[in-house]
């Protein structure tokens, strides 16, 4: 770290091999050395992060970043002819093409899927809907950890900046908790997604109201097989099915999946038409809730 000598680390080599740059650095703690950045760091601050910008996620303020840098295109620097727009089109005709393929920044490893269906990714551990004793890949990235299997993305968490910290996602526990559905009630993982609020009050009076009718080991088993239906069909999906049948007092899981299933399909409109002379056989719906009773102890015995 003296002077302008680093010693580089093979990753940052792959990645200025890769993308085509060279390397120069500045002494440590003297910033008017790369004055003109420092300065153009300061103006878009000022400008742009000032007062602090509120979005709802990281791709949010993304976007909003990439917006105004966009509009800083048209600014023209004290002492310049041309919009920064302009001199950027100027200097792409003399810069290098762009590799086809972008650079992996992930921190990569290759851990062991315990007994609890986790894997230790640094200090933390973070569970995969994979079977115990399996060896995945995991990619660390600034925001979030991902767990790859087969080339395929299996899991992915927000990354966790504490230490021994377990993060767990009640979707891959749901083939466990359906062969032993009285663990789920106290699990960690139905805590979890409580305090991220992926767990509505709508699940709850449902649920509550499956165990009522089928008693609570089965009540159970059939909420969780309800929930099986988030990772199929959408999460917000289903959400939407069981608030809807909450509000109609239907508290049957085949009429969700019925709810979540008709969501996707689209109908014709139907015009109406004038019955006519047709309408004297009209008669009123008939009233279904009386075979609710049947449902009771009393008649089971």
């Amino acid at each position: 770290m003296r002077g302008y000598q680093r010693e580089e680390t093979s990753r940052f080599i792959a990645f200025r091999s890769h993308w085509g740059f060279e390397a120069e650095f500045c002494n440590p703690g003297e910033g008017h050395e790369k004055g003109g950045v420092e300065g153009e760091v300061g103006y878009f601050r000022r400008n742009h992060w000032v007062p602090v910008p509120q979005a709802r996620d990281l791709a949010e303020l993304n976007e909003q970043l990439l917006a105004a840098c966009c509009a800083d295109q048209q600014r023209v620097i004290a002492g310049r002819a041309e919009s920064i727009g302009a001199a950027m089109q100027a200097e792409q005709e003399h810069l290098l093409s762009s590799p086809e393929e972008g650079f992996d920044l992930a921190e990569v490893s290759f851990p062991l899927v315990d007994s609890a269906g986790c894997v230790k990714v640094r200090t933390n551990f973070y569970s995969v809907p994979v079977k115990a004793g399996t060896r995945v890949q995991a990619k660390v990235y600034s925001a979030y950890v991902e767990v790859w299997q087969e080339s395929a993305c299996v899991a992915r968490h927000e990354r966790c900046y504490g230490r021994q910290q377990q993060v767990l996602d009640l979707e891959h526990y749901l083939e466990v908790l359906e062969k032993k559905p009285g663990a789920l009630a106290g699990s960690k993982p139905l805590e979890q997604w409580r305090k991220a609020g992926r767990w509505p009050t709508s699940y709850d009076r449902f649920w509550e109201e499956l165990r009522r009718r089928h008693g609570r080991q089965a009540g159970t088993r059939q909420m969780i097989v309800l929930l099986k239906l988030g990772p199929q069909q959408g999460w917000e999906k289903l959400q939407e099915a069981v608030e809807t049948a909450v509000s109609l007092s239907c508290w049957d899981v085949a009429a969700v999946e019925y709810l979540v299933a008709a969501a996707q399909q689209e109908r014709p409109t139907s015009e109406a038409l004038e019955v006519g002379w047709l309408g004297r056989y009209e008669r009123p719906l008939p009233v279904m809730n009386e075979y609710d009773q049947l449902l009771g102890v009393e008649v089971g015995r």
